[in-house]
Formats: structure tokens, sequence, C-alpha cells
């Protein structure tokens, strides 16, 4: 059961099966195709590193990027899901906004739809309600190929709120369960550095509306700002960092690449009870 609160932070790898992803993208294609040899070490690796769920994405939502077509989406993520339903006994969350995606993702050992659009494509929202499994729903401001273009907000966290709320209300009566719904406040999409700064601040008024919480800060712009590092994978030290104390302040979800630093801090974290009950 992933959505069990009496859990410590769980943590999501980050399964990238696209070219173009902003940190790895590319890395588990091979000639335009998945390769799932590669998927399989991957996977395998973030198994042994210690992760709790691996998120499967076909379609990149980096800055910039370009919308793909359902059917290579499909074409993308079924593969993967597949060979890892298979392989592992892990459970997967898919990565996607689309609702073809989303249906038949849900026939193999799927146990989470992780949406950057809040199901907000048409049909999405159905589709998922279909499916019976739990949802993510994510904040963003506007869409990948434009939304780092001027951001702007009056109150951030309050703004966020109301609309997370809002699409919590649309999936329960669309018949999701109030249980099965996730929050993501949607750190980098859609905001600047102070944005996310001012976001993360504000994380327990989104732990306090009592729905688990999911983030994703995990070698990110914001991180390469505060710390000087241009090259993403050499961000490990301060996306641990912002991880470390997102499970301080009661994040469900960590979603992250380097789950093996990740898993480490977290085990200090918790053999000293420095947790939100003990501050």
């Amino acid at each position: 059961m992933i959505l069990d609160k009496n859990r410590g932070p769980q943590i999501m790898g980050v399964v990238n099966v696209t070219p173009d992803s902003f940190s790895d993208g590319g890395n588990l294609m091979r000639e335009s195709r998945i390769n799932i040899d590669s998927v399989l070490r991957l996977v395998s690796q973030m198994i042994e590193d210690g992760a709790d769920i691996v998120d499967i994405g076909g379609e990149s939502t980096r800055p910039g990027a370009k919308t793909i077509s359902e059917q290579e989406e499909l074409e993308r993520v079924l593969p993967a899901i597949e060979v890892i339903s298979k392989e592992f006994g892990i459970p997967i969350s898919v990565d996607t906004s689309s609702p073809s995606v989303i249906t038949e993702a849900a026939k193999y050992s799927v146990d989470l739809i992780n949406d950057v659009r809040a199901l907000q494509r048409e049909g999405a929202l159905i589709a998922a309600a279909r499916t019976g499994l739990p949802v993510c729903l994510m904040h963003m401001q506007n869409q990948p190929q434009n939304m780092q273009k001027h951001p702007k907000y009056t109150n951030i966290e309050e703004e966020i709120l109301e609309f997370l709320i809002k699409r919590n209300t649309a999936g329960v009566e669309a018949s999701i369960s109030p249980e099965k719904i996730l929050f993501d406040p949607g750190f980098g999409f859609g905001k600047n550095l102070q944005h996310n700064l001012q976001l993360f601040r504000a994380l327990p008024k989104f732990i306090s509306t009592g729905q688990p919480i999911l983030i994703g800060i995990s070698r990110k712009t914001m991180v390469g700002e505060i710390t000087k590092v241009k090259i993403p994978s050499n961000r490990t030290i301060g996306s641990v960092a912002f991880a470390l104390l997102a499970a301080q302040c009661g994040v469900a979800f960590l979603r992250v690449h380097d789950i093996l630093e990740t898993k480490q801090a977290l085990l200090v974290l918790e053999s000293i009870g420095l947790d939100k009950d003990n501050q």
C-alpha cells in the first residue's frame, strides 16, 4: 500500500524513457527506441539503492520541451512498465497527462498516476477515475513550452493551494476517492527561484491539507542557481539537502535521481529522531 500514512517519506526513483529530459534524457534510449536492458539495469540499481517506487515517464516536461503524440508516448512508456512489472515487485508510478496512456498503463501493475497537468487534459480526469488508482495532482503555470517565461504570482502559496484544492474537488466529483489524491506544488514548473523558495517555506501549509504531498526538486535549476552548479548530475548534495528538509516537514514522497544518497540521508534523520514531531 503506497499511501500508508504511518510510513516515513518514500523515495520515488525517476525513470525517464525520453530523449530530451533535462538531467538524464536519452540514457534509456537507443536510436529513438527504449533500451530494455538499460531500463532493467537502472531499476535494479534503484531497488538496491533503496527506492520505494519508480516513476516512468515518456514525455519530457523540461522548460521548452515539445509535446509528443499519445502514440509516441505509449510506445515509450508501455514497454518499460511491462518489463518492470514482470521483473520486479517494486510499485510503479506512470508520469503522464494523456488519457490513453493512463488507460493502457493501468492494465499493468501500476500503482499511481502522476500528472504534471493535474488531469486537466480532455478525458484525463475520467480516464484516471475509471482506473481506481491513486493520482498525484501537480501545479504548473502555463505549459512546458512557455512556463518559464516571466512566471508571476500575487500570493504563490495561496494561489497554488487554491488550484490544488479545486482539482481535488474535481477529482472527487469524478469519483476518485479523496484518500487516493496526492498534491505536488510543482517546484520549477512556471516558477522562478524566489517563487520556489517561498513555496518550499510554505510546505507546512500543504501538509496541513491532509493530502499526501509529493515533491520533485532533484537536480533542478533552482538547486543549480543556489549552489552555482551548472551540470544537473552534479547537483546531488543540494538535491539531498532539499529532500532532507522536506522530509522534516512531513512530505510523503520524494521524487529523486540520487536514490542511494537520499536514502542514506533519511536513515540518518530517522536514527536521531529529528522529525516533524520532535522539533
